[in-house]
């Protein structure tokens, strides 16, 4: 059973990445715009402080203009970074405009690590999960329900299992293309539910 449901999810992932990565430029720069005028009246992001994104990668919708904006009104962005010594864990570094950027073992920009002098096993430009207050989510798909698909780590199921579980740590929203929602995903007992998924149409809520 567990087999049949990763073939379908893999199936999912693939229809939804090669209809995402479809999108013309100029629907991707659309996307963004949309995207941004809601999110500019979203209670949480106002009220916030520490935000993470992500950078978009293989079709997903383009947060530039949203960091941007955040920038503009002081707020910390942050931006996931795959931990070098443990698997399946993400770091978070502070990102600015002139912040240095290495490729990761996905081929995907993130911020460089600064080791610490003391201890080289820490790092000093990283911020702990807990503090961040919005963690914008990414994913390839999404349903009615909430559920969400990523690409297959894993990693931002457990960091939303907390929220999930006590509503503790920062408030997940999911952000993506209208392109993203299906009727019903196959769930794993280890999927967290967002509680907000917008898409530059539709503001859902579950």
């Amino acid at each position: 059973m567990t087999d049949n449901i990763t073939t379908q999810r893999n199936a999912i992932r693939q229809q939804i990445r090669t209809a995402r990565q479809s999108l013309s430029s100029e629907k991707q720069q659309q996307a963004s715009a949309i995207l941004l005028k809601s999110l500019k009246n979203h209670p949480s992001l106002l009220k916030s402080k520490r935000v993470s994104v992500t950078l978009a990668h293989d079709g997903e919708i383009d947060l530039t203009l949203l960091i941007h904006w955040c920038w503009q009104q002081n707020k910390q962005v942050f931006l996931p970074v795959v931990h070098p010594n443990e698997t399946g864990r993400l770091l978070f570094v502070v990102y600015q405009h002139n912040t240095t950027m290495v490729k990761n073992r996905y081929g995907i920009n993130e911020p460089q690590l600064i080791k610490s002098e003391t201890d080289p096993t820490q790092f000093i430009n990283t911020c702990p999960v807990s503090e961040l207050d919005i963690l914008f989510t990414p994913l390839v798909a999404f349903d009615h329900q909430g559920n969400r698909i990523g690409m297959g780590g894993g990693y931002y199921d457990r960091l939303l299992a907390p929220w999930f579980l006590n509503k503790t740590g920062p408030y997940p929203i999911g952000l993506a293309h209208d392109c993203q929602l299906v009727n019903a995903l196959p769930i794993q007992n280890w999927d967290v539910p967002l509680p907000e998924i917008i898409t530059p149409s539709k503001h859902f809520h579950f």
